[in-house]
């Protein structure tokens, strides 16, 4: 088991690459995953090939980055495991507008945010309710608007949902984090307001980020994006800037005093990782680790467990080419695949699965899923699960491909079904259950 995600004296920045030196200098401190000394991995699932003997890899087209080479073995193209668990699909409801995120509720109903700024109730039997009311205004153009959607860990005592979204701002817009309290009536949100806004506002309507999850030590964490500009790319490695970052929160807002950047002349002290494109996955292990799953470019989505003061390398270190084809460059160089000071993805996958949505599965309507983490592919049209033993993958299984649907997010329900939103303008509601 993890110990909490608490600050070590291993969780500074690369000093080189946050500094605005040159990104080829010298290697700093980094993060390494910490574990108890008498505590156990929770038991996982093993793969039906060893990962150390030949198998056969999921994936075997060409690569985008055809010279580039994993750093240790398995990192990319894992074993096939097929799972042979039978289950159903069930369309809870249709028709909904673009969602971005699905929340399961206590009671059986799910939380579903519209991009559009709509965030709605679905109940058990696929009614679909009215827009609530009460969620500010959004700037709902290209990859922004109403984007996801958390409940308080003390949902059942104090109603309080948190939302990300992007803010409409003089100059552009910006991910913000909001939150108010759910009334009794279901019909309107209450005591609503904004806890975070990230900087700088920039004027475009790509990279958001915008993932919410809650760790186990009851603080907020939120996910950002680089905002697809070139301009922009540097400020992943800004410790200035909130762009291409994850963050770190107290639900009220407020900065938790051991930030690895608190105290730290020009930093924001919200930041708890650097160097990340677009993380639009983000979920928390059964031992509390903290997995992001980013778009790469072409190739190079990525797989990684959140460290307290990571740099995750973009946009210097990755793998993958630009959209344009070539080598991936920014006024800090040329990326490399490996780049001292900065932190190895788990996996990536080249060609990409476009992630969005990740979920670790802990029910128990699903035995031999348990402990996998899921991850909705958009352009890929799937739900990728991953075994991962020892925090490395060790095989992949890709679901629902028979559905060719683009899937936004995937959340796990109390009934232990799987709960997936579609990507799409008139958009579907799923529940995955076992088979009857």
């Amino acid at each position: 088991m993890r110990t909490s995600l608490g600050v070590t004296a291993a969780s500074i920045f690369a000093s080189a690459l946050l500094g605005g030196c040159s990104p080829s200098s010298g290697e700093s401190a980094k993060t390494t995953p910490v574990r108890t000394a008498s505590a156990q991995p929770a038991p996982r699932e093993t793969p039906r090939q060893a990962a150390a003997q030949p198998c056969e890899p999921l994936e075997t087209r060409d690569a985008q980055g055809a010279d580039q080479r994993p750093a240790f073995a398995a990192q990319t193209r894992a074993c096939r495991v097929r799972s042979d668990v039978a289950f159903d699909v069930q369309v809870v409801a249709s028709g909904l507008a673009k969602p971005w995120a699905v929340e399961p509720l206590p009671d059986g109903s799910v939380l579903v945010s519209e991009k559009r700024g709509r965030l709605r109730i679905v109940s058990a039997t696929g009614q679909i309710g009215g827009p609530i009311a009460g969620v500010p205004a959004v700037d709902a153009g290209g990859q922004g608007g109403l984007l996801d959607v958390a409940l308080s860990p003390d949902f059942a005592r104090d109603r309080t949902i948190f939302w990300s979204y992007t803010e409409p701002r003089e100059g552009g817009n910006g991910t913000s984090v909001a939150r108010g309290v759910l009334s009794t009536d279901r019909t309107r949100l209450e005591q609503v307001r904004v806890i975070l806004r990230t900087r700088p506002t920039y004027d475009n309507n790509l990279h958001f980020g915008s993932r919410l999850a809650f760790g186990p030590d009851g603080k907020l964490y939120v996910t950002t994006g680089d905002r697809s500009a070139r301009e922009t790319r540097p400020q992943a490695q800004d410790p200035g800037s909130h762009l291409g970052k994850t963050l770190r929160i107290n639900p009220d807002g407020s900065v938790p005093r051991d930030n690895p950047l608190v105290g730290r002349a020009g930093a924001l002290p919200e930041i708890w990782s650097v160097g990340h494109r677009n993380i639009q996955a983000a979920a928390f292990d059964p031992q509390g680790g903290f997995w992001t799953i980013e778009h790469g470019t072409r190739g190079g989505d990525e797989v990684n467990l959140i460290q307290p003061g990571g740099n995750y390398g973009w946009p210097v270190a990755a793998y993958g080419v630009e959209y344009r084809g070539g080598p991936i460059t920014s006024a800090l160089g040329t990326a490399q695949t490996q780049r001292p000071g900065t932190e190895q993805p788990v996996y990536y996958w080249d060609p990409v699965i476009a992630p969005s949505g990740a979920q670790f599965y802990t029910g128990d309507a699903f035995p031999a899923w348990r402990n996998s983490l899921f991850v909705g592919g958009l352009a890929s049209m799937r739900l990728v699960r991953l075994v991962i033993q020892n925090d490395r993958v060790t095989g992949e299984e890709h679901l629902l491909t028979d559905r060719r649907k683009r899937i936004r997010d995937v959340r796990q329900g109390p009934d232990g079904a799987l709960y997936v939103v579609t990507d799409e303008d008139s958009a579907e509601l799923w529940r995955i259950a076992p088979r009857r």
